[in-house]
């Protein structure tokens, strides 16, 4: 390498000045990386609780009806907490239920779940305090005309999975139970994992719900959820705990030789334990779901099966026949078993529906969580 001469010496002295504010501006910009880290951290922290007024004005994809001014709702913890889904086009056989809204979102991330219609795309989950749950609770079970006085089903899985806190579900749990009226009902996609503080004591009040499918289905289109096995595992050991364990097969895709992983998934499950209820449904395609599942670039490849599509007030579904030939099928598989049909019941269907099967149904009531439902829990 030669010398450097003396006419090179400023280009020497520039380069090195250059350099030196270089590693400056790299120093300064790692700061202020870090510091918006350290600030993201410090905003999730704080975003983790939801406020009741904020979770009140959460709607569901389905909605049809304007929600209630601010102004007109009462300023309670129960008005915020505990909301009634009535929500229902005139088309579907279904009424109100009682949402427990503990929480908003869930960590599973399934493709094809509606909460990415709820909160345009957002699915974090998100607390409301415990404190302000409670107090919701105790309003209700001191108000002894709530639900016109009937024992109800509160849903904690509406706008939540039931068990992605279970430090907080354990202290609601524990909540109903210092009454004998009304149900919680937890409603989940969870497994082993997250059921220790049911196992550790029975609770009368307490109506336990796994979520499940055709285990394809399951790897497809739940890939963030524990295993199909492992949630049938945790729902026979809540069962054999003393709870009520139903289960909610919903939605039924029509994969290829569908027949064959749905008869495999109850077969599965009988020979664990036996249900004490049933909810079976198929796919719906609400709007604002998919909107916000392309919009956020999730899976949708589930959406190919509305092709040949029914329009309802629920959305898009999958043509007529092919749901009532799903259902005839479930139906058939599960007397086959043993199973009492008066234990099943099928979600946000139409009335054509309900009376093309000739199935019972309950006018005016929600067909999974009504009242009527609590004879069988």
């Amino acid at each position: 390498m030669g010398n450097v001469t003396g006419h090179d010496i400023p280009k020497v002295k520039l380069s090195k000045k250059r350099e030196a504010a270089r590693k400056a501006w790299d120093t300064i910009r790692k700061k202020r990386v870090l510091e918006k880290q350290q600030s993201s951290r410090s905003l999730l922290k704080l975003d983790v609780f939801i406020t009741p007024n904020q979770i009140a004005k959460i709607r569901h994809p389905e909605d049809i009806s304007p929600l209630k001014p601010e102004s007109a709702l009462k300023r309670t913890y129960r008005s915020a907490i505990i909301r009634p889904f009535h929500k229902v086009p005139l088309d579907i056989a279904c009424g109100k239920f009682w949402e427990l809204r503990w929480a908003f979102g869930c960590p599973l991330n399934c493709a094809y779940c509606y909460l990415r219609g709820t909160y345009k795309g957002e699915t974090t989950p998100r607390y409301v305090k415990l404190d302000h749950v409670l107090k919701a609770l105790d309003e209700v079970f001191n108000d002894e005309t709530f639900n016109d006085g009937k024992p109800a089903i509160f849903n904690s899985g509406e706008l939540a999975d039931s068990l992605m806190k279970p430090d907080l579900m354990e202290k609601i749990a524990d909540k109903f139970e210092e009454q004998g009226k009304h149900k919680l009902l937890i409603l989940t996609k969870f497994g082993t994992k997250n059921i220790d503080f049911l196992l550790e004591k029975q609770r009368r009040q307490i109506i336990c719900a796994w979520s499940l499918n055709a285990p394809k289905v399951a790897r497809l289109w739940e890939r963030n959820a524990p295993a199909v096995d492992d949630r049938i595992e945790a729902a026979k050991l809540v069962k054999e705990a003393g709870y009520v364990v139903w289960i909610r097969i919903d939605p039924i895709f029509p994969i290829e030789d569908w027949q064959d992983h749905y008869e495999y998934l109850l077969l599965k499950v009988f020979q664990k334990f036996t249900p004490d209820r049933i909810i079976l449904g198929t796919p719906r395609g609400l709007w604002k779901t998919l909107h916000y599942a392309k919009k956020t670039g999730a899976d949708t490849t589930w959406i190919k099966f509305f092709d040949f599509k029914e329009k309802t007030g629920w959305g898009l579904k999958l043509p007529f026949n092919l749901r009532k030939s799903i259902y005839l099928f479930m139906r058939e598989k599960l007397e086959n078993l043993g199973y009492d049909p008066a234990r099943i019941s099928i979600c946000k269907e139409t009335i054509k529906m309900w009376e093309s099967l000739k199935w019972p149904y309950y006018k005016g009531e929600c067909q999974c969580y009504g009242s009527h439902v609590l004879k069988h829990s």
